[in-house]
């Protein structure tokens, strides 16, 4: 356990240096002077809910994901179907599928109790309980670039076309990152975060049954066991063999032809990608370093600052 603590202490260091690089309109200490128990308070919340159900880890650190990806990190994911907002939890990535909402509305509730009102955004929080969240189930820490606003619009429409699906070949998943700013170690890297959580069956019982040639054999017979050819469409399996732990073991499954989805083992097909697959694969702390890295960066897609958007006194709805 030392050792370990050594482990992402050097990691946090690293980016720590790093973490100054990034847009001056956002900054790890916005919160220091006029919230100072603003991110303890997150992290308290975060790690009780971590505590109370493993998986709520992998949920929150995906709903911070699917927001960064829908015309930037605004906290539109969490606003609710209304007359004017389309809302992007019933997109076909987040329906009956994101989840840790209650966990970022008592986030919200708890922290705006400890500022005395609401100014931190809905935004920030989503991008602070992801990095909770990695950190409470093993996984490296890294300074959170804070400031941003929250969006007055949703679009589920933007959520269908830009959040990656898991049955994308590598030249789409290059593509898609690309349009958000991300090259393929980010790309690489961040799919690392599949070492955490699982999948529902419909995401890869083509996998399973169809791709013959990718896929380790008693993998694939041994995810049909719970995952039949009709039915079950809910039914889950984990993303790699350690799903409420933080480690490398997900680079290991592809290297062994056992990744899950077919946007994963579409990541070991050669090429820069691959190579990073086998890099990660036996080097945990490259991957953290660079995981810690590409979340900072996909968290600083088109936020809003200054005067745009809003703080939001409810997540889920326009002041």
């Amino acid at each position: 356990m030392a050792s370990q603590s050594l482990f992402f202490l050097h990691v946090l260091a690293i980016f720590s240096l790093t973490s100054l690089a990034f847009s001056a309109s956002l900054s790890p200490y916005y919160y220091y002077r006029i919230c100072p128990k603003a991110l303890p308070t997150i992290k308290r919340v975060v790690e009780d809910a971590v505590r109370q159900e493993r998986r709520m880890g992998a949920s929150l650190l995906r709903l911070h994901f699917h927001d960064c990806f829908v015309n930037g990190c605004d906290a539109s994911i969490l606003l609710d179907q209304t007359a004017t907002i389309d809302s992007e939890k019933t997109a076909l990535a987040n329906n009956n599928s994101a989840r840790g909402f209650e966990v970022i509305d008592r986030i919200k509730s708890e922290v705006d109790k400890a500022c005395g009102r609401p100014i931190v955004s809905c935004a920030d929080i989503l991008a602070v309980a992801a990095r909770d969240s990695v950190v409470a189930l093993g996984g490296p820490s890294w300074r959170v670039p804070l400031g941003r606003r929250d969006s007055t619009t949703a679009s589920r429409a933007q959520a269908n076309n830009d959040i990656p699906s898991p049955f994308m070949d590598l030249p789409s998943l290059i593509n898609n990152f690309k349009n958000q700013g991300l090259n393929q170690k980010d790309l690489v890297a961040l799919s690392g975060g599949h070492t955490l959580g699982f999948a529902q069956c419909f995401t890869f019982r083509d996998r399973i049954y169809n791709d013959t040639k990718n896929i380790d054999s008693n993998f694939a017979r041994q995810r049909q066991s719970s995952c039949p050819r009709s039915g079950g469409d809910s039914n889950r399996a984990p993303l790699d063999p350690t799903p409420a732990f933080f480690d490398s073991k997900y680079f290991s499954n592809l290297v062994a032809k056992k990744g899950l989805l077919r946007s994963d083992q579409a990541l070991f097909s050669g090429g820069q990608t691959g190579n990073l697959v086998n890099t990660y694969s036996a080097n945990r702390w490259i991957f953290s370093k660079d995981f810690a890295n590409s979340m900072i960066k996909m968290g600083n897609i088109k936020p809003l600052t200054g005067s745009r958007g809003q703080i939001r006194v409810n997540c889920r709805k326009v002041n």
